[in-house]
């Protein structure tokens, strides 16, 4: 193979078992390398609120980048959907607190990881292949993000981040911490104009001069968003053993642009409420006992007011030509315990849900000589879930550790009201069982080995089942859809000392009932609908971490991930290619620089019957250097350093909303941040 631009992530990998461990900053950095070496599950991995305090990330999708095996979906500036593995959407799961979060457009223009903000956050976990039994769906993975608690005291942060394109980004955080009760309040601002690619273009101006999806000439350079969240936590300890907690929050994001799709946000608004009660160390067997109550709320309105499709003509009345208002709400409960048992840990629980999804979408001309008819696209519809599940895990003397559970579910999809695909009342019922069985053995100091079995499953959603939208791109649901069911193996190695971490995995999964895209055409109407396939998914991911004298640290990683549908015969659809990094860090504890070479190589396995294209190969150099001070810290960088135009693989949707364009990554970018912590 020629390597070409891998030549410095393969070289770095290489090399890196084989430099020596000489005295290093004890920096923050000492400490990642234990956590992921000692302290980390081997199915669990975390990103570093340090790596995204230090990068122009705007999202959670752009920060979780730096995690192998996870991509992106570039969409605009901002909103870009996570990725595991070559899986996405209801694929995978993503939380907050455990709280199930889903976004409202039917076509993911407002993704579940876009309703929470950095400043939130504490940690987040990201578990790879179907491992979590505690949460139903996610037969690809869950990644889960936890919210800060307050800490003894008074405290705070401030921070506050400025870059290219006018972008900011600014947050302020209270708390107070009690021995009885404490409290934290946070609220956060995010602004940006839009980005210019590489070629010196806005990410806007990708559409032909002819194309009447085009932005209009005075939106090419508008407001790409403007986000505003506010939170709050209260927390009571009634006992020694005992924590009760309630937290709220609210985002309001406007005139958010997606040249990916059709439209553009006009607003997203969301609410989340959470409730925890928990019980630890009450009584001699129970360890632990948690009740969980969550709501959240997705309001979400979007239209083509800012593309020439909305210009004024004899059918085009109103400042839009079609406009989508949805809405979803999940409202949930959790009970779990764990209790100790012949000398291993079994926790258990039950669980709840209830996903609602409307949709209705108006069109200057879905019926001749009945303009702006509203459309019922997802017909109000909900599924409810309820699940239980079991797990125990024991050690087996000083080296071997054995987990294993089982779970199911009952579920029920219902159409709320009609369409052309579901009548009002419309149901299905499914039955799943999910299950997996995982063994590590500490095979020589520091090294570990693992392997796991599983089974994972995930519901068709209510898009995939009851949406319509008719006309000359016929987009519909296929309501005999079949839940999808994952079985994975996995296998790795984790290597590490006090100062030096190297991990590898891979694996392999045959997924039955994959939910795929069927695009067809008949006459001058081109179809595009969901069907169950059989499909085959396998990869390999390695990292490695090390610290050198003088203060240097080396980072670096791989990824790929290959897919193919087995019932079709050809590749599956929107699979990131071959993926790396590799990082040279000095950090004294106090001062730090950092050089990062990002890499990324051609697609060629693409899914030709969706018109899916091919992307070249492409590398970036990323530069940064910070201080840090007591309680104060600063950082700059700039991104693309070379101002390299280029596209992700996935940047560019299928119908019913396709653009037709692919959306480029972004350009040369700086980035400045200032933060106080006391």
């Amino acid at each position: 193979m020629n390597l070409g631009p891998w030549k410095s992530a393969v070289i770095m990998l290489l090399i890196a078992p084989g430099i020596p461990a000489a005295s290093a900053a004890q920096s923050l950095l000492l400490e990642e390398i234990v956590i992921l070496g000692t302290r980390q599950s081997p199915t669990e991995e975390n990103l570093t609120m340090r790596e995204v305090r230090e990068s122009p990330a705007r999202d959670m999708g752009e920060a979780l980048k730096r995690v192998e095996g996870v991509d992106i979906v570039r969409k605009g500036a901002i909103a870009n959907d996570l990725v595991l593995r070559g899986l996405q959407k209801d694929n995978i799961n993503v939380l907050v607190d455990g709280m199930r979060l889903h976004g409202a457009c039917p076509n993911r223009m407002d993704s579940a990881s876009f309703h929470y903000d950095f400043a939130e956050v504490e940690q987040v976990q990201v578990f790879k292949g179907p491992y979590d039994l505690t949460n139903p769906g996610g037969m690809g993975g869950t990644v889960n993000a936890i919210t800060k608690r307050p800490h003894a005291g008074f405290g705070g942060e401030l921070s506050l981040t400025h870059g290219s394109y006018d972008m900011v980004n600014a947050s302020a955080v209270g708390s107070y911490g009690g021995e009885v009760g404490d409290g934290l309040v946070g609220y956060a601002h995010k602004f940006s104009g839009t980005p210019n690619s590489g070629d010196g273009r806005f990410i806007t101006d990708i559409y032909p001069r002819t194309s009447a999806n085009r932005y209009r000439p005075d939106a090419l350079d508008s407001r790409s968003y403007l986000i505003n969240t506010a939170w709050t936590k209260l927390g009571w300890n009634p006992g020694r053993d005992s924590r009760m907690e309630l937290g709220y929050s609210f985002q309001d994001a406007r005139h958010v642009l997606y040249p990916y799709l059709l439209m553009d946000a006009v607003y997203d608004q969301t609410h989340r409420v959470n409730w925890t009660f928990e019980l630890k160390d009450a009584f001699s067997l129970l360890d632990s006992l948690k009740v969980q109550a969550y709501w959240d709320q997705v309001d979400h309105l979007m239209d083509d007011n800012l593309r020439e499709s909305s210009r004024p003509t004899a059918v085009i009345t109103r400042p839009y030509s079609m406009v989508t208002d949805a809405r979803t709400d999940v409202v949930g409960a959790k009970l779990s315990a764990a209790l100790s048992m012949a000398g291993g840990t079994l926790s258990g629980g039950l669980d709840y849900y209830k996903r609602g999804w409307n949709a209705v979408n108006m069109r200057s001309m879905y019926v001749a000589g009945d303009p702006y008819r509203s459309l019922n696209m997802i017909p109000d519809a909900s599924i409810h879930d309820g699940g239980f599940y079991a797990q125990y895990e024991r050690p087996l003397g000083e080296r071997w550790t054995i987990k294993g559970g089982a779970r199911g579910d009952f579920a029920r999809a219902r159409a709320g009201s009609g369409n052309a695909v579901a009548a009002a009342g419309t149901q299905r019922d499914f039955a799943l069982a999910s299950a997996n069985l995982q063994v590590s053995v500490t095979a020589a100091k520091g090294l570990l080995l693992y392997a796991g079995l599983g089974r994972g499953t995930r519901l068709p959603d209510q898009k995939e089942l009851f949406m319509s939208i008719p006309g000359t791109k016929n987009t519909f649901g296929y309501p005999d859809l079949k839940a999808t069911h994952n079985h994975e193996a996995d296998l790795g190695a984790r290597y590490s000392t006090d100062r030096f971490y190297v991990n590898g995995s891979i694996y392999y999964s045959k997924v039955g009932n994959f939910i795929n895209p069927l695009g067809y055409r008949v006459g001058a109407v081109n179809n595009l609908t969901f069907e169950n396939v059989n499909a085959t998914f396998w990869g390999a991911e390695s990292g490695a971490q090390v610290s050198l004298p003088l203060h240097f640290f080396v980072k670096a990683g791989l990824s790929y991930t290959e897919a193919r549908n087995d019932t079709g015969r050809r590749p599956i659809s929107e699979i990131p290619p071959l993926r790396g990094s590799a990082a040279l860090r000095w950090d004294d504890s106090t001062f730090f620089v950092e050089a990062v070479e990002n890499l990324t190589a051609r697609q060629d396995r693409v899914d030709t019957s969706l018109l899916e294209a091919q992307t070249a190969n492409w590398e970036t150099t990323d530069l940064k250097a910070g201080v840090a001070y007591r309680g104060v810290s600063a950082y700059a960088g700039v991104s693309n350093l070379f101002d390299r135009h280029y596209y992700g693989h996935l940047s560019y949707l299928r119908d019913p909303f396709a653009s037709g364009q692919k959306v480029p990554e972004n350009g040369r970018n700086w980035y400045a941040t200032l933060a106080y912590r006391f």
